[in-house]
Parts: structure tokens; C-alpha cells; sequence
């Protein structure tokens, strides 16, 4: 059998185009099962768990406390689900930039030129959100900690925290609100997006074809640090945040703190089709319920019902029964069973 190329670390992607996950080769999840006739396009929320839990063991939401308040890759790709089919074909009528204060301050005449531009197309890369336009452009959006970028009606009001507003064709309005204005947006050149300063260094996509254990064992190489931050390193694979990499390797049974220079080959096959799982697992659920996270038509995700460890410090292992145990690693809260996970 011919072995895949590994993904190209400056491919831009659009993921999510088949009909769910079946089996740890599966990589395209449109089981995000969009209910096509409601006037509101949200994602289905699916009645399972991914977890195996007891009948004497209730599952319950983590601490508020311990929510995260970032947008991690599930979040993005569900808020391009929610926007993607009430966006493309529209067109941009003006723009307003209302205030210019973000991580990287807001370009107002080159953001004013995609005025009568027609949205092409809505991709993901990491956490970045891409709206390809008419005229070789794309509008490029990072929420940041607490941004929302979401469709209103043309006329509704302007609320707190508003930085950026497009008024649309079809009477409505695309907004982007972020209150501790950590998140940007601007616009670069389509075809020279691999080389943005802002993609060039990322690494694979691990919902793609080609990301597998041999994509880890490979960067792990030469390396002796714990795997949970070599997990979260956006150079190594993208879009593995805190909380997904404490649910990808407790499905994978290993310590977060084991060093990647001591993980079998198998144990980075095993650890990887988990990444890949807990991913899709909160895209079908519409992503985390964080404290700021709203798809584009203001709807919260469900999939902190379906978490095993995280946020969940005292409660026992769904799998095995010992309480979860919390640690700090790189100022961030890690859980895992100290029993089931080596």
C-alpha cells in the first residue's frame, strides 16, 4: 500500500464535507446534521455520548469556573457551518468600521474596498476564519478570547463592543463584537494567504487526510517535553486547545505529563484517531459551551455534557472509577485519572 503525504503545514482547508465519522481513518464530518428547513440553520444536536458512562454515573456540565473562554478549532468550524450557507452568494454593500481597537488595529481603507465584493465561499485554517470574495480576496477573522461574529438584520442596533460591521445585500448585517478585543480581522490577497505571516508557521490540520500517528511521531522527534504541550504547540498540529487535548488524551489513556521521547509508535496511532474523534465529537455538538462562544446565528454548544475529565476535578473516571485529578501545566489547568492514564 502507497503511504499518504503528510498535509503541506501551508494548505488551507475547507473541511467537513462527508457524512460522519466512522472508524479513526474517517476525516470528513458533515454529521453536523444542519436541520436544512428551520429558519434558523443550527447544528443538530445528536442524542449520544462519546464516553462510556455507568448507569449510577450522571453526566454532568463542569464548573462555569472551569469553562474555557478561547474559540478552539470545533468552535470555528461550527460558527463556518452556521454562516456558510446564509453567506455565500450574498454581497457586501458597505462596511463600517465602528472601533478600530483589536489585537492589530483595524485597516479601515483596505477592510472599505471589499464594498461590493461577493462572498465566494467561507474555509477554515486553525482558528482563523476565511471569507473568500469576489476580486482574488479574503477577509480574514480571529475571534480571539471573547469575539462573536455573527447575522443580525441590517437595521438592528449597534451594541457594546462592536468593532466591525458589513451591511449586506440581502438586508442583513455581519458584525464581529469582542469585548476584550484580543481578536482580529483583515483582509489579505486569496492566493498568497500560505505565506501570511499569520499561516506561515502553523502546522498540519488533524482533520484532514494525511494527519495520523506518523504526523506526530514525526514532530515528536528530538523533542523530551510533556506530551499535553507538545498537543497544544499550533507548529506540531493546529486547533488542539486545553480542553481537547485533556479529553484526546484521556480517550487515549496516556499521562499528560509522559514525555513524547517515551510514547510507542502505536500510542501516537492510538492518540491521534482520539484527537481526530474529540474534534468531531464537538463539531456534531455544536462546540463547547464556552462563557463568550456563539455560532453565527447566536447559538451555544452543547458538547460540555459530554466531557470526561475536563473541568470535572473529584468526579470519578467514566472509565475506571478513580477520582479525576487536576494539575497546572504552562498556567493551564490539566485533568486526567491518575489511574487509567500512563
Amino acid at each position: 500500500m502507497t503511504a499518504r503525504a503528510p498535509p503541506r503545514a501551508d494548505t488551507l482547508v475547507r473541511p467537513y464535507s462527508g457524512c460522519g465519522l466512522r472508524g479513526s481513518k474517517a476525516r470528513t464530518i458533515d454529521a453536523v446534521g444542519f436541520r436544512r428547513g428551520d429558519a434558523c440553520v443550527a447544528p443538530t444536536i445528536f442524542r449520544h455520548r462519546p464516553i462510556s458512562v455507568g448507569a449510577d454515573q450522571r453526566v454532568r456540565p463542569p464548573s462555569r469556573a472551569t469553562i474555557p473562554t478561547v474559540p478552539e478549532l470545533p468552535e470555528i468550524e461550527v460558527l463556518r457551518l452556521s454562516l456558510e450557507p446564509l453567506l455565500v452568494g450574498d454581497e457586501i454593500r458597505s462596511v463600517s468600521v465602528l472601533s478600530p481597537k483589536l489585537r492589530e488595529p483595524l485597516d479601515h481603507p483596505s477592510l472599505d474596498v471589499l464594498s461590493g465584493a461577493r462572498i465566494l465561499g467561507l474555509r477554515r485554517r486553525a482558528k482563523y476564519l476565511l471569507i473568500d470574495l469576489s476580486g482574488g480576496r479574503t477577509l480574514v477573522v480571529h475571534l480571539g478570547m471573547s469575539g462573536q461574529l455573527t447575522l443580525v438584520p441590517a437595521g438592528a442596533a449597534r451594541v457594546a463592543h462592536e468593532h466591525l460591521r458589513f451591511a449586506l445585500s440581502s438586508g442583513q448585517a455581519l458584525r464581529l463584537v469582542d469585548p476584550r478585543r484580543f481578536g482580529l480581522a483583515f483582509v489579505a490577497e486569496t492566493a498568497a494567504l500560505p505565506s501570511d505571516r499569520h499561516f506561515a508557521d502553523l502546522g498540519p490540520e488533524p482533520l484532514v487526510d494525511g494527519f495520523d500517528g506518523a504526523t506526530l511521531a514525526a514532530a515528536a522527534l528530538g523533542r523530551r517535553g510533556p506530551v499535553k504541550g507538545f498537543l497544544m504547540d499550533a507548529g506540531v498540529v493546529v486547533g488542539v486547545g486545553n480542553i481537547y487535548a485533556c479529553e484526546a488524551l484521556w480517550r487515549a489513556g496516556i499521562h499528560p505529563s509522559r514525555s513524547v521521547a517515551r510514547i510507542a509508535r502505536s500510542r501516537w496511532d492510538t492518540l491521534a484517531a482520539q484527537v481526530v474523534a474529540v474534534l468531531g465529537d464537538a463539531i456534531r455538538q455544536g462546540g463547547t459551551t464556552l462563557n463568550d462562544f456563539v455560532d453565527g446565528r447566536g447559538e451555544s454548544g452543547y458538547f460540555q455534557v459530554s466531557l470526561a475529565v475536563y473541568g470535572r476535578e473529584g468526579e470519578p473516571c467514566p472509565r475506571c472509577g478513580t477520582p479525576i485529578r487536576r494539575m497546572v501545566h504552562a498556567n493551564r489547568s490539566t485533568f486526567y485519572c491518575p489511574a487509567c492514564q500512563r
